[in-house]
């Protein structure tokens, strides 16, 4: 009956804190991906980005609060100037991290830095096994230096990961990514379906695969799954697409906040709704916040209007502060 979701009892009410915190540090890339989800770009760098001393306030109530896993990403993280020093003071403090970058800039320097902190892996966009391919889905990268990166990391002792972000300029080259991956040493192999966010979403109608692609993208990643154990890798694509991953949540919404540049926390990546700003509130009234907004009417009504039609999570941008009691 209505306004019944005001009386559930979830699984993030029994937490005293999330689970995860996934932090896009910077909307500031050095690559143009003509899928990227969050919109970032040489250039597009937000104008009220948390600041050096910001982001050390926001890691002390992450570590006070005993989150016990943080991922840092972006846009590209490594290009933040602090993002070392905020790595140290997480990983320090025991705090596992996860680092989610393209592997432009992530030298030896860097990886021997991360290698002494608790990492739970480095993840390395790989979108094509042809340089002509890959420059022309992430214009301005290199292979060579993502193949690089990836090594680096493998030789180090940290876990490796691997993306694949599948378009249609990109597809086609699937399995030879795979292959490269495992041969690359990544523990695990992370796809699904193109996301309709950010400059995906400008770009859709050429660059959405179509039904045969998808098709045959499939076909190949269950035959994929079934040489995993050979090749050592596992195969990550469930659920495949944001709507999969929304329906799960309706009933048990995620332990997760995720944290944008400016501090700002959002109920869901696929909506536009803001909960929270750690500017504002302390992590312990964000954790409040986005736990209420899971039951809000307005939140519930615009969650399954994203499982209905995802051509709706192209306005996931279009960030807008959600009334919370």
């Amino acid at each position: 009956m209505p306004g019944t979701e005001a009386y559930r009892t979830f699984r993030i009410d029994r937490l005293k804190a999330p689970l995860l915190v996934s932090w896009q540090i910077t909307r500031e890339c050095d690559l143009s991906c003509l899928h990227c989800c969050t919109g970032s770009a040489p250039g597009k760098r937000l104008s009220d980005e948390l600041d050096a001393v910001e982001a050390q306030s926001v890691a002390e109530q992450l570590i006070s609060n005993e989150v016990p896993y943080v991922m840092l990403c972006g846009g590209e993280p490594v290009m933040v100037p602090h993002f070392p020093a905020l790595a140290q003071q997480l990983g320090t403090a025991g705090v596992a991290l996860k680092i989610e970058t393209n592997g432009q800039r992530l030298d030896e320097a860097l990886i021997t830095r991360l290698a002494e902190l608790p990492v739970r892996s480095v993840q390395i966009s790989l979108d094509a096994d042809s340089q002509s391919v890959y420059v022309a889905q992430r214009p301005g990268g290199s292979l060579q230096r993502a193949h690089t990166a990836c090594r680096n990391v493998h030789s180090a002792g940290l876990p490796l990961e691997v993306t694949f972000a599948p378009t249609r300029v990109n597809i086609h080259e699937l399995q030879p990514v795979i292959e490269r991956a495992a041969a690359l040493g990544a523990f695990r192999f992370n796809t699904g379906q193109l996301m309709r966010m950010g400059t995906a979403a400008r770009r859709w109608q050429t660059l959405q695969p179509t039904a045969q692609q998808y098709r045959s993208f499939r076909d190949t990643l269950r035959r994929a799954r079934g040489r995993a154990e050979t090749m050592n890798m596992e195969l990550s694509f469930t659920p495949f697409s944001i709507a999969d991953a929304l329906r799960g949540s309706l009933d048990e919404p995620p332990a997760t906040l995720l944290v944008l540049p400016n501090g700002w926390v959002k109920v869901s990546a696929a909506l536009p709704h803001i909960c929270a700003d750690l500017r504002r509130h302390t992590l312990q009234e964000c954790w409040a916040r986005y736990r209420s907004a899971w039951r809000s009417p307005e939140i519930r009504t615009a969650l399954q209007a994203a499982i209905d039609d995802e051509s709706s999570h192209a306005d996931s941008n279009a960030w807008r502060m959600t009334a919370v009691h």
